[in-house]
């Protein structure tokens, strides 16, 4: 319980990572914002989220968006009283040869991974100053932004943008208290990495599950990730444990990618 009385919003809340990071902070006591595009597995979490006894307000929100961004995150404030925790989660993968992206794939994977972030930053900087209180800002990379993939490089480039973001952030903010970190996951066994394994079949002509067994199969503690094993990581950087801690982008990938 030691977020207790603490509010977070955590974007991309409504499946996956992002949903298993919401249950896991509303376990250990905050409230939670949850925001997405896709409104109707949101209400679900928020559902998920009173069962534990907390505070839960959902909010359809673009993260590209700018407007969208600091609309919800003044909207959290309002109606939670302030903001604590700031998990900038919401993301998206594309999976083909760097030498074929095209000027509409790239805007639109930088317009949600890095803008969203970046916006995220921003307008949680802006309500943790209004208040007058520190904050936590905690950001998705992925293992993809410490060393980067064949027919991921697009990808790959938008986790290392994240990874500079996060580090000039808690350079800029820390004087006011306010600790910018973000978390690397690897193999995680959600809808994200079917889709990837599907592509890589298009592209490569690998069989279904190859790829993604083939990743599995290199991982030094010897199995997938789960949503559970990076929402610990993110419920580590939200506690008054992770105080001293900032600028970080800290691998969770069970032991694939070694910095």
């Amino acid at each position: 319980m030691s977020l207790s009385g603490k509010t977070a919003i955590v974007t991309g809340a409504a499946q996956g990572i992002g949903r298993s990071i919401a249950l896991r902070l509303a376990q250990d006591g905050a409230n939670i914002v949850l925001t997405d595009v896709k409104t109707d597995k949101l209400a679900v979490v928020v559902k998920e989220v009173e069962a534990l006894g907390r505070k839960a307000l959902a909010v359809t929100a673009d993260v590209g968006d700018r407007e969208q961004v600091y609309a919800m995150v003044q909207q959290a404030a309002d109606t939670m009283g302030q903001v604590d925790i700031m998990v900038n989660n919401a993301g998206i993968v594309q999976v083909s040869s760097i030498l074929d992206a095209t000027p509409e794939e790239v805007e639109t994977i930088y317009r949600i991974n890095v803008q969203g972030t970046l916006w995220g930053i921003q307008a949680a900087a802006k309500a943790f100053k209004a208040q007058g209180t520190p904050g936590k800002i905690i950001n998705a990379c992925s293992m993809a932004g410490h060393e980067s993939f064949p027919l991921l490089g697009v990808y790959c480039s938008t986790k290392f943008a994240i990874r500079a973001l996060t580090q000039t952030a808690a350079k800029e903010l820390g004087s006011l208290g306010i600790t910018v970190n973000a978390y690397c996951p690897g193999i995680v066994g959600t809808d994200m990495w079917d889709f990837i394994d599907r592509r890589m079949v298009e592209e490569t002509g690998a069989k279904p599950r190859e790829t993604y067994n083939k990743f599995v199969g290199g991982i030094a503690l010897g199995r997938a990730e789960t949503p559970e094993d990076v929402a610990a990581l993110v419920a580590f950087l939200a506690r008054p444990d992770s105080n001293y801690i900032t600028g970080q982008s800290i691998i969770t990938d069970g032991g694939i990618v070694y910095r």
